[in-house]
């Protein structure tokens, strides 16, 4: 959420920023609701000054024996009125806050701009794209081929773009799962978390997700429950409503989880395979951290993703996101994508964001200083990486003529075999 102070104090450059994400979008109602908001809180002070000056009086005219009614029912009608500018002040409060849930951060001086994906920058490409010399394969081709994935049988089971993996596909699968999880917590620092699969609308109004995106959510009928669409939601509120110190700081936290996404609004796209499913694994990376080192952590944070991809060996690239195809909460966004031979072409893996202080007002996550000030934290997350996606890249990068499918080394600790 936006600063309400930043946005009194620089409306036209707030609005100047917000038009680089979208022309439609404007600050405007949030002013005139505000300037509205503090003429009634103005009135209220006024009339409650008044109304204690007029009480005092009430005090002294009945020690000197003096007829009060009249006096008392001026103060009466006074409380009537006070009363009525505080209801108008929570109606106003209440509706500036609507608002403001609405409203998406502001993009970072940094971030490139441009009105579509097309001003997206690569900023470098890191290994060299597969080239075969025989008839390639797609992953979901190879997967149903190799019983690695049934497609069919998930959509029996649940309903379109929902999968089952099976025997080895299964173990690659939590395979990169726990390699994912020993490399950030082992060599990175992060602090690993296992945290519920379900989170109430507050922790995700926290991070964004609601109310702007009620409709990609998976609701629990009857509860304020949610499946999780990534284990940024309930890491980043693990500290929502708390003051950490600045001793704390930064914090990193890892965490695998299932992720539920419905993406209402994405029919149509990359409907075969692993790519865009509406369950899938992830393992994400959390940091807290103050505003001065923020931008540095969100540097390292992408390094870590990058490593893991290394790693690997996968072939990818990092592309930093132009200001209108940021995520809704961030500021600032590097998309790390895997080059994949079936599209021709690099699809993302991991979107690692820089917040600012966005989800932090949201949550309520603040520090103590050195000073003794509350501050609120910086958030920054990415998926270090999508279990799936690195799954299909696997599977496509490393097919050989003979069929065979060759296991990155440093996973083979994991799979307990070295080819599929």
């Amino acid at each position: 959420m936006l600063d309400i102070k930043l946005i009194r104090e620089n409306p036209v450059r707030i609005n100047e920023l917000l038009k680089r994400r979208n022309p439609e979008l404007s600050i405007d109602k949030v002013i005139a609701i505000d300037e509205e908001r503090r003429r009634v809180q103005t009135e209220a002070d006024e009339l409650r000054s008044l109304r204690k000056t007029e009480s005092q009086k009430i005090g002294l005219m009945k020690k000197n024996g003096e007829n009060t009614e009249t006096v008392q029912a001026e103060v009466r009608e006074l409380g009537d009125r006070i009363k009525s500018l505080e209801d108008k002040q929570i109606e106003l409060d209440t509706k500036q806050r609507d608002l403001l849930l609405h409203i998406p951060n502001i993009p970072d001086e940094t971030t490139p701009v441009g009105p579509s994906e097309d001003y997206n920058v690569e900023v470098y490409k890191k290994g060299e794209p597969a080239v075969f010399d025989f008839e390639f394969k797609a992953h979901w081709d190879i997967c149903e081929e190799k019983n690695l994935v049934d497609f069919e049988r998930g959509v029996k089971l649940s309903q379109s773009r929902f999968t089952l993996y099976r025997g080895k596909g299964a173990r690659l699968e939590r395979a990169i799962i726990n390699f994912f999880l020993d490399e950030h917590t082992e060599n990175e620092g992060y602090e690993e978390i296992l945290p519920p699969f379900m989170a109430n609308a507050a922790t995700m109004t926290g991070t964004g997700q609601l109310p702007k995106f009620a409709e990609d959510m998976y609701k629990c009928v009857d509860e304020d429950l949610y499946l999780i669409p990534t284990a940024e939601v309930p890491v980043t509120n693990i500290y929502a409503n708390e003051i950490l110190s600045e001793s704390d700081l930064p914090k990193y936290m890892t965490a695998y989880t299932p992720c539920f996404r419905r993406e209402a609004g994405s029919a149509g796209k990359d409907t075969r395979g692993l790519i865009r499913v509406h369950q899938f694994n992830k393992v994400e990376m959390v940091k807290l951290t103050t505003p001065e080192t923020s931008s540095e952590e969100h540097e390292k944070l992408t390094k870590d993703g990058e490593r893991m991809l290394e790693m690997l060996g996968l072939p990818f690239r990092r592309v930093a996101l132009c200001s209108s195809d940021i995520g809704f909460s961030a500021n600032k966004c590097y998309d790390l994508e895997v080059w994949m031979p079936s599209y021709g072409t690099y699809k993302e893996i991991s979107s690692c964001s820089n917040y600012g202080d966005y989800q932090a007002r949201r949550a309520n996550i603040r520090y103590r200083d050195k000073d003794g000030k509350v501050r609120f934290v910086h958030t920054i997350n990415g998926s270090g990486l999508a279990v799936g996606r690195t799954f299909a890249a696997i599977v496509e990068n490393f097919q050989q003529k003979d069929g065979s499918i060759i296991i990155p080394e440093v996973l083979r600790k994991y799979t307990g075999f070295d080819v599929l």
